[in-house]
């Protein structure tokens, strides 16, 4: 392998982390706060994917795709949160999965009614390449790697520095000691629920033009995206950072030396750090 493709694979693969983190962190703050296991997220991820084509392709325009993709999957998260969620939050945590795993299948099969079956491709804005240690690096790549970047900074500083954060990250420890205080719990509920989903059909969004928008490429990307959250530990926004980037090398730079390692060694990673680490890398017993 040379250093080149080595470089190359590992650009690649923080494209990929990028994608992964910003789906997973959308399923940590749901869980951290409301423990619930948000599976629908990846439904708002194909959505948004599908509704960047179908406006990139009436307008020629990508950036306004994207815009009308999250516009939609925040509506669409918000309408599934107050006529599904609501009604569940105190029901079991695999209820929670089962149910959000049901809406993720039909809302599939609605994707598929309304654009068919057909993959649909997405015009790629910045054809530019960019030479980086000798290695042409598509500049649309290291645009999706910014855009996770900064994504990441926005919910630090948006937990950190604002008061419905700071009710969320208080949420996230005891959400009994926030009622307490008066604060609004099913408020914070559906902001975070909202968040996600937009931050889920950002994914989607930026991710269609470097792949086919399928109807199950929520599907497809399930396993990892679970992995991300499992191996960052359950409700740690910190936690899934890191685990999206490890789980993004170990899939672009297992492809390179070997194809099958890319489904494998992620599977392999998780299990033996559950076994040296039950709650994940920065997971507590209770998951916060």
């Amino acid at each position: 392998m040379t250093a080149q493709l080595l470089f190359s694979g590992v650009i690649f693969g923080l494209s990929l982390a990028s994608i992964y983190f910003l789906i997973s962190i959308g399923l940590s703050l749901c869980f951290g706060l409301m423990r619930i296991i948000s599976l629908d997220q990846l439904l708002y991820y194909t959505l948004g994917a599908y509704i960047t084509y179908s406006i990139s392709a009436l307008t020629g325009n990508l950036w306004l795709g994207v815009a009308g993709g999250v516009v939609v999957g925040a509506l669409l998260a918000f309408a599934v949160e107050r006529l599904v969620f609501k009604r569940i939050y105190e029901r079991e945590l695999t209820f929670s999965m089962i149910t959000s795993f049901g809406i993720l299948l039909g809302g599939i099969g609605a994707v598929k009614g309304l654009w068919g079956v057909v993959p649909r491709p997405v015009r790629m804005p910045l054809d530019e390449q960019i030479n980086l240690m000798g290695t042409d690096i598509p500049v649309y790549r290291l645009f999706v790697i910014v855009v996770a970047v900064l994504v990441y900074v926005g919910i630090w500083l948006f937990l950190n520095r604002t008061i419905i954060g700071k009710a969320i990250r208080a949420g996230i420890e005891d959400m009994e000691h926030v009622e307490g205080l008066g604060i609004n719990a099913a408020r914070l509920f559906t902001i975070t629920f909202v968040l996600a989903g937009a931050l889920s059909a950002l994914a989607g969004g930026i991710y269609a033009p470097l792949i086919m928008v399928d109807p199950h490429m929520g599907l497809e990307i399930l396993a990892f995206v679970f992995m991300v959250v499992i191996i960052g530990g359950l409700g740690s926004i910190k936690g899934t950072l890191y685990s999206s980037l490890l789980v993004g090398q170990v899939v672009s730079l297992g492809s390179l030396i070997y194809a099958p390692l890319a489904v494998m060694a992620p599977f392999a990673m998780m299990l033996l750090i559950l076994l040296i680490k039950p709650t994940g890398l920065f997971g507590s017993q209770l998951s916060k």
